[in-house]
């Protein structure tokens, strides 16, 4: 064999978005490894910080990030770091972001508002991203049309519906961040 054959393209990708939307059930749900989770017991001293009104059975909070691996052939491998949610968490965002391909931000419907902080981050650094409308419910009561207009996404910028528990909703995000970020580096380069 020749040893460009043997190279092996790694790609950095986050997981983003708000506190509870699903970032670590998505990197539990795809890594072929035991995943590094952060998480630790929620305490009485998030109330009044962290909302859980929409999660009520949420007991654990990431406090620095998750990761996780997906080898995707002989010469590609993804590397997944999912990031924490709060903002008292976000000074980690630029080591974390640095070096990735970019970024699938979650979005949980029912609390919309926390996505903006993830999507502003993304599109002041002109990371490529995509929004995962992560299935809670009532997440399929709105059409894409809704949504994109709710969030204001640029035209460009993939809008998928996943389940954060499912393995193959949530590849096709990655699937569709990687695309994304390769016709986004085509068009520029």
């Amino acid at each position: 064999m020749h040893a460009e054959q043997d190279e092996l393209i790694p790609l950095k990708v986050l997981i983003a978005g708000g506190f509870g939307v699903g970032k670590t059930t998505l990197v539990r749900s795809l890594s072929e490894i035991p995943p590094l989770l952060t998480e630790q017991a929620m305490t009485a001293a998030s109330i009044g910080i962290d909302d859980a009104d929409a999660v009520p059975d949420k007991r654990t909070t990431t406090v620095a990030m998750d990761f996780g691996r997906i080898t995707v052939d002989e010469s590609l491998i993804l590397y997944l770091f999912g990031t924490p949610g709060q903002s008292r968490f976000w000074f980690m965002w630029d080591e974390l972001a640095r070096g990735s391909v970019g970024a699938v931000v979650m979005v949980d419907l029912r609390r919309v508002d926390d996505c903006f902080p993830a999507i502003d981050y993304f599109e002041n650094r002109r990371l490529p991203f995509v929004v995962g409308v992560n299935r809670f419910p009532g997440a399929d009561d709105y059409d894409e049309e809704t949504v994109r207009d709710a969030l204001a996404l640029p035209a460009d910028c993939p809008l998928v519906w996943m389940d954060a528990r499912d393995a193959e909703s949530s590849s096709s995000a990655l699937v569709t961040l990687v695309e994304h970020a390769l016709a986004r580096t085509a068009v520029a380069g």
